[in-house]
Order: structure tokens, then C-alpha cells, then sequence
């Protein structure tokens, strides 16, 4: 760390080890021998045994998280005192609220309460937001008190104003996320396709309801010609397992993958699919993907339209016929699938994680 670059304060009030893109931009950011942003950084100790977890990853053991009533309140009141206890507050310049909801928000604000705040939007705070009134309190009341507040997409903007429509649009900043640097200069080598027979597609990521698990399972009982693998966490998978054997489906099962085994799959299939039903802060398994030369066929909700647009395929996973259609001419034209690759890695390099990192550190500079 340079003199002129201020220290971060950070907490996702996520168990370590737990899945999803927000962990991962989290941990590429904030974490390793070398980290892009220096900080300290935070995350929940989960139950059992102390997972192996990254240099600069400290686990507090806070416990009782939840979304609403007096439980919620006590939970922020306890993590609140556990960061308080962790930081010394002279060493910290600014803090990044990742979410604008969740506990560690409002935790985060309680442990510092003078600090210049930077809040971070990631598309699931906007989601539970809009499901629990606390939560809605919650991200109205950060949109207030940030000094400034950073989305990826101008639609997570949007989303936001319509959530918080008292926020001083001032302070927010477009700061697109990013892929690791190394993933766009050094991406690993597809394999040559040997048969056109079938179409190999993969989905990565979490089944929940948001991400369109079941919309894509209904939305394949029809196709022909395709071969379907998943990476996901076992539970969700394994949820997912019945409505599979009534679709006819059969699906190879990856596991939940890290990410270097995440890129080789990529290398092992023809395309991703993203059937994702409400919104994404960016995608970034989509850029992976497309970094690695793997074509995308999504869904364009917000978020996903602006990050991937015309370098990906935009379908409709509700629209059985448009979706069989798409997928016979992913399979029948080498051409187009030559198209998407080159497309999807020029796509893919306009957005390296250095420059994300940049950009938030600037940002705190301005604001210390």
C-alpha cells in the first residue's frame, strides 16, 4: 500500500466458502499475497470446522443472521461490535459497503461511524429489497448516508432510484466489474470440436429462483440435439433432480467448481447458457465464459442486456419454440458459433478487474 492510497474497511456478511459471483469479485479484490485493493476484509465463520480461506480474509464469529424484525437488529448490533473490536480506526481511510442492504452494511457504519463511505451495489440487495421491509430500510437509509455509490450497470442504477427514488443521484458512480487480468491474457486452449451431433451446453452458477434453474429445465423438455451439464452447488442441484426426471432430462453433474476448474469446462462445452428470470448486476460467469472463448446464450434481463449485448445470444428460455430454434442454429452453424467466440473475447476484454480496481480506488482517494 502506497501513502496515497487509503486502507478499506470491508465486510460481506456471507459465510466463507459460500457461492456466487459476489464472493468471488469480493475475494479478487480484496484478498491474496498481492491484493488489488488493500484492505481488511471480512466474512462469517461458518459452522464446523475453519475453512481454508485466502491471505487477507478474516473471519468473524458472528452468528444469527437474518433478513427482519428484532433477530435482524440484534444480528447487525452484534457484527457491529465484532468489527468495532477488529479495526483500529485511524488506520482505515474509507470503507466499502459491499450490498447497500444485509447486515454488514449497516455494521460496517456503526463500527466507523466517521469514515467516508463508498456502497457497492450487487444486484441481490435490490432483490431483497424489494421482498423485506428491512431490508428495503436498510438500502434506502445507505443510499442516504454514502458519500458515494458505485453500480456496474446503469440498469442497476436505475433499479436502484426506483427502490430509494430519494437518493441524490450525484453520488453515483458507473464502475463497471471486472475478470481477472491474467484470465484475458492467458485463457486456457478449447479443445477441438469433434462432432456436431450435439450441442454441449453448461450452466454455472446457483439455482435459485432469480438465476432461471427451473425456466431452463422447462424450457429444454423439448429441445433435441443438446447435451446439458451443470455446475452448481450440490443442494440446489439435487432440489432441482426431480423436476429433471419429469422433464426427461438428464443432466451430468460438475459440482460446485473453483474457478480454475470452472474455466476448463468452459474449454469442454459449446456454450453457456444464463436463463436468469429478474436481473444481474453484470454477469460475470457470462464474461468468464466469454474470455475463455465459450459463446453465451442468455436471457436479457437487466444487467445481462447491457454487459454482454450483441456479443452473446439473446433468447427467451420462456419461449420454448424461439429457444429449440436458437439452439438447432447453435448447432448446425459452425459459422455462427465462430462468431459468437470472436465477439464474446473482444467483449470480454473491455472489462479487466484491474480497471475496477482502479476506479474504486481513485473514488476513495476523492473522498479522503
Amino acid at each position: 500500500m502506497t501513502p496515497s492510497q487509503p486502507l478499506v474497511a470491508t465486510c460481506l456478511d456471507l459465510p466463507a466458502g459460500s457461492p456466487g459471483g459476489s464472493v468471488e469479485l469480493f475475494r479478487d479484490l480484496y484478498t491474496g499475497e498481492h491484493p488489488l485493493i488493500p484492505a481488511r476484509a471480512f466474512m462469517l465463520q461458518p459452522a464446523g470446522r475453519r475453512p481454508a480461506v485466502p491471505v487477507g480474509l478474516e473471519l468473524l464469529a458472528v452468528t444469527g443472521k437474518t433478513l427482519e424484525g428484532p433477530a435482524f437488529r440484534r444480528y447487525v448490533a452484534a457484527l457491529g461490535q465484532a468489527l468495532a473490536h477488529a479495526l483500529a480506526p485511524e488506520r482505515i481511510g474509507v470503507l466499502h459497503l459491499q450490498h447497500l442492504a444485509f447486515g454488514a452494511t449497516p455494521a460496517l457504519m456503526r463500527a466507523l461511524p466517521q469514515h467516508p463511505r463508498i456502497a457497492l451495489v450487487h444486484g441481490t440487495d435490490l432483490l431483497f429489497a424489494e421482498m423485506h421491509r428491512d431490508q428495503l430500510r436498510v438500502l434506502r437509509e445507505t443510499a442516504r448516508l454514502a458519500d458515494a455509490i458505485v453500480a456496474p450497470t446503469t440498469a442497476m442504477a436505475d433499479h436502484l432510484i426506483r427502490l430509494a427514488p430519494q437518493t441524490d443521484q450525484r453520488k453515483i458512480h458507473h464502475i463497471p466489474w471486472g475478470i481477472p487480468d491474467h484470465l484475458l491474457d492467458r485463457p486456457p486452449t478449447p479443445p477441438r470440436r469433434t462432432t456436431a451431433s450435439h450441442l454441449r451446453l453448461l450452466y454455472a452458477g446457483r439455482l435459485t429462483a432469480e438465476k432461471g434453474g427451473h425456466t431452463l429445465i422447462k424450457a429444454l423438455a423439448a429441445a433435441k440435439g443438446i447435451e446439458l451439464s451443470i455446475a452448481a452447488p450440490s443442494a440446489e442441484f439435487h432440489a432441482l433432480s426431480p423436476l429433471m426426471r419429469r422433464a426427461g432430462i438428464h443432466a451430468r453433474y460438475l459440482g460446485w467448481l473453483c474457478r480454475p476448474q470452472l474455466w476448463k469446462a468452459f474449454a469442454e462445452h459449446d456454450a453457456l447458457v444464463m436463463p436468469s428470470t429478474t436481473l444481474e448486476a453484470m454477469g460475470l460467469v457470462a464474461l468468464e465464459a466469454q474470455a475463455c472463448g465459450l459463446p453465451v446464450l442468455y436471457q436479457p434481463v437487466p444487467g445481462l442486456r447491457e454487459a454482454l449485448g450483441g456479443s452473446a445470444l439473446a433468447t427467451a428460455f420462456t419461449n420454448t419454440t424461439g429457444l429449440a430454434r436458437d439452439l438447432d442454429r447453435l448447432r448446425t452453424s459452425p459459422s455462427l458459433l465462430a462468431a459468437l467466440r470472436n465477439a464474446g473475447r473482444a467483449n470480454a476484454a473491455r472489462y479487466p478487474l484491474s480497471n475496477t480496481a482502479a476506479a474504486l480506488t481513485d473514488l476513495g482517494k476523492q473522498l479522503t
